[in-house]
This record gives C-alpha cells, structure tokens and sequence, in this order.
C-alpha cells in the first residue's frame, strides 16, 4: 500500500469511527424515515446480481453524486446553518464511501469506464417546484427518498451478493445510508412544518414508485 493510500485509509477510518460515536442528532435514523411507496422488485436484485461490474461502477457515481448534491445544499443555503453543519460532514462522508468503492474497483480489476446515467435522477429532479421554499422542501425530500432507495438496495447487495468481500462491505454501507435519509428529512422537519412535509412527502414518494415501476435494461444502482 502507498503512503497516500495508507493515510487516507487512517484518516477515513478515523473520521467515520467519529462519525458513528456521536450522540443522537440530526440523522438518526430513531428519530426519522422514509418509509417508500413500494419495494424494490426481485427483477432489479437479478438484473444486479448478474451485472456486479457495472452496479459497482454506477455505484462509484452515486457517491459523487451524493457529495456533489450536499455541497450543492451548502453553498445554495449557506445562510441555514443547522443545515450547514449537517451537509458539510455529510458531504465528506460521501467522499469516503467513493474511495472505498474505488478501492473495490481496483481489487475486483474492474476499469474505470464512463456509464450513461438512469433517468431516476432527471424524472425526480422535474418534481421539484422552482420557488422557493418549495425548493428547498421538495430538494429535501427527494435527498431523503433516494438515501432511503438506496439503504433498501444496498441492505439487499449486501444479502444476496456473491463477493463476500463486496457483500460485507455492503453490510457496512447500509447503516450509512439510513442514517442520511433520516438526516434529510430531519432537516426538512426543521426548516417546515410536520403538515407540509407530511403532505408533500407521499406526493413524492409515489412519483419515486412511478419511475422505478418499469425496469430500466441498463444495470443501475437507481434502474
């Protein structure tokens, strides 16, 4: 192992071991969830399975993308500070989970390549109301949803995948990511009212069920 690998295995490992020993707050996964409007199909698990090179891949970009969208909520909100102090560490996180899934890249001799993205994330994006506060709630909810997807699918992987290494990984990950769909929606809970999440909230999840209704023929993280 290189020096600058070997450091950023230390550091990684330390900031998540000072993640997951902080009290009960923001992102606990007690305090709230996103329950989905339907299950994930067992078509998905075998299009998955049969496709791990590829779900590895698109899981690569997940996490940038997840990175990229809690910085994103940094700087467009940056006068919120409770939702600040939540996205900046979520963010860093984020980043961690990316090396780790490159790391799997690497030892599964898996390229890099460019895949095309899903339309998951473009057809949940067009949910969003353009003024705001709309903006800010729907944006909320929808970081809430898809964390939540992706606990159910990843919690699966982690079941049923082949690879014991990649499936404990998994095993790992899944606590993770209910802990950042709790952290949305408890800053959605904190920036408006129990009334207006509870009543926009269904709304969204039903538009989430509606895409993933028909299987996408690409092997996706969010197909």
């Amino acid at each position: 192992m290189s020096l600058v690998a070997a450091t950023l295995t230390a550091a990684d490992s330390l900031f998540l071991e000072q993640e997951q020993s902080k009290p009960i707050a923001l992102g606990s996964p007690s305090l709230a969830s996103v329950p989905l409007a339907s299950p994930t199909s067992a078509a998905w698990l075998e299009q998955a399975l049969a496709h791990m090179d590829l779900i590895l891949l698109d899981h690569a970009n997940c996490e940038k993308k997840a990175a990229g969208n809690a910085l994103s909520l940094l700087f467009r909100y940056s006068s919120r500070n409770e939702l600040v102090l939540a996205v900046s560490p979520l963010a860093r996180e984020e980043l961690l989970h990316f090396e780790k899934v490159q790391r799997h890249l690497d030892r599964l001799g898996i390229p890099v390549r460019t895949l095309s993205a899903p339309p998951y994330g473009t057809l949940l994006a067009k949910q969003i109301r353009t003024s705001e506060p709309h903006r800010l709630l729907d944006t909320l909810l929808i970081a809430a949803i898809i964390e939540s997807r992706s606990h159910e699918r990843l919690g699966l992987l982690g079941i049923h995948c082949p690879d014991p290494e990649l499936a404990a990984f998994y095993r790992w990950l899944t606590p993770a990511e209910d802990r950042h769909q709790a952290l949305y929606l408890e800053l959605a809970l904190t920036y408006f009212s129990t009334q207006d999440v509870g009543s926009r909230l269904p709304i969204l999840l039903t538009a989430e069920a509606e895409i993933l209704s028909t299987l996408h023929p690409q092997p996706r993280i969010h197909s």
